[in-house]
């Protein structure tokens, strides 16, 4: 595995670029306005008299229709959400998308998918932080980084790699370490560098950090109300505390975090979490959700429901987004704003 720190990039093959960042919501914000704080030359792409335009100039941006900032720019970095990619390219970056220039995302989903298959004659790059936008940016501001894996799709230049690391070294990732993953090999000897990226980050999201943590949390307080407990105290105890667990594992693994909390909570923890997630059970599961990201078969599924204007999506928030969970966490969590 290689590591990119700071005394391994530099900006030479980026500070006379101009860098059109196509995007301004959590991801366009943070990176534009931190690479701009280094020193490079940021425009924004964006749809004019959308909502980002006005603060995208309030934010001392040059802001330009997409079409017009891909033409001025040398590097496209793309950082709208990925349903909306595939006709943005296709439309305000591909006909202007000149030989030379860079196009640079910060996830791999179009170009693993091939929603988006550029043109032989551009690099194609990825940096992708891992971190939320938000917090990219406040530790930036604290004068570290967050890490980010770096990949590179196509070398046209031959400085494909030299200058994603320019952009991540303005953004400060190499400060905290960027992984090249062109350099990592698992048993999976064949999957390409951007699909590592899109296959684990997809995984990830689905099966543990947003849907398995959610539906895991929305069961325990079901169970703790329907058994007749306050659902104020179910939501401290299946909600509110997992922040403190998870921010214990971060600083340290699983195992730190076992040696910070009682005896008694490790001893339930270790012979009771085996029951809830019982892992002949579960890995089948996850096998097959990987699978599916793997083949194809949920990137399609997900963009005919993007397409269809999101029906199901839409259904599914307004029925969990107004559970007793919910409201019982809303009220809650206004009493602890500092």
């Amino acid at each position: 595995m290689k590591i990119y720190r700071e005394n391994e990039s530099n900006y030479d093959l980026v500070k006379d670029k101009v860098i059109a960042v196509i995007g301004y919501g959590s991801q366009g914000d943070a990176q534009a306005n931190m690479m701009k704080d280094s020193g490079l030359n940021v425009i924004l792409g964006l749809r004019k008299g959308g909502k980002s335009w006005e603060k995208a100039m309030k934010d001392g941006f040059d802001v330009y229709p997409i079409q017009d900032a891909t033409q001025k720019a040398d590097i496209i970095q793309i950082l709208i959400p990925d349903e909306t990619q595939k006709q943005v390219y296709e439309k305000d970056i591909a006909p202007f998308l000149f030989e030379g220039k860079v196009l640079s995302f910060s996830h791999g989903f179009n170009i693993s998918y091939k929603r988006i298959i550029p043109p032989d004659n551009v690099d194609v790059v990825m940096i992708a932080p891992k971190s939320p936008g938000p917090s990219e940016r406040k530790v930036y501001l604290e004068g570290f980084g967050v890490p980010a894996l770096l990949a590179v799709h196509q070398d046209y230049s031959g400085n494909a790699k030299q200058i994603a690391l320019g952009m991540a070294k303005a953004m400060h990732f190499t400060r905290a370490g960027v992984i090249d993953l062109n350099s990592l090999e698992g048993s999976k000897k064949n999957i390409a560098p951007f699909d590592k990226e899109t296959f684990t980050d997809l995984f990830g999201e689905q099966s543990v950090l947003c849907g398995g943590v959610a539906e895991l949390i929305q069961a325990g307080f079901e169970v703790m109300v329907e058994a007749g407990y306050p659902p104020e105290m179910a939501y401290f105890e299946v909600s509110h505390e997992l922040k403190l667990i998870t921010d214990l594992i971060y600083q340290g693994g699983i195992e730190q975090m076992y040696q910070k909390v009682s005896n008694t909570a490790e001893y339930g923890g270790r012979t009771r979490g085996k029951k809830v997630i019982d892992r002949t059970v579960v890995k089948p599961i996850m096998r097959e959700m990987l699978l599916d990201i793997e083949s194809g078969k949920f990137a399609n599924e997900w963009m005919d429901e993007a397409n269809s204007g999101m029906k199901i999506l839409s259904k599914m928030r307004e029925d969990e987004g107004s559970n007793q969970l919910q409201q019982v966490g809303d009220i809650l969590r206004k009493l602890f704003v500092r």
